[in-house]
């Protein structure tokens, strides 16, 4: 079973930034190129909602509300993938997730949070 961890988040004041990390700690190299990552956030009170995601050919996309404000990169040789945030608003505010995705496989970090107010 694969463990994803999650890292960065905690308290930011609106226009701050913050990098979110997810490391893969079980996965060989090889296994962590072929899938696809995402991150998604729940806020209180609301579904979870994809935020980023990066494909393992390359591809990212991002939601409406992010998009010009977040970033999704993947480190392969570390097996790592961070989310830089910027211009963070209080709607931002919400548990972060990172998921791995393969055709066979799907796993879930266990979230960090990221609140952003004044």
């Amino acid at each position: 079973q694969e463990q994803l961890v999650e890292s960065g988040g905690g308290l930011v004041q609106p226009g701050g930034s913050l990098r979110l990390s997810c490391k893969a700690t079980r996965m060989i190299t090889s296994v962590f190129w072929s899938n696809d990552f995402s991150w998604y956030r729940q806020a209180p009170g609301k579904e979870r909602e994809l935020v980023a995601a990066h494909n393992s050919n390359g591809d990212t996309n991002y939601a409406d509300p992010v998009k010009g404000r977040f970033t999704i990169s993947r480190d392969n040789s570390r097996k790592r993938v961070l989310l830089d945030m910027s211009n963070l608003k209080p709607e931002d505010t919400a548990v972060y997730y990172c998921n791995a995705r393969t055709k066979n496989t799907n796993y879930w970090g266990q979230g960090t949070q990221v609140t952003v107010s004044s």
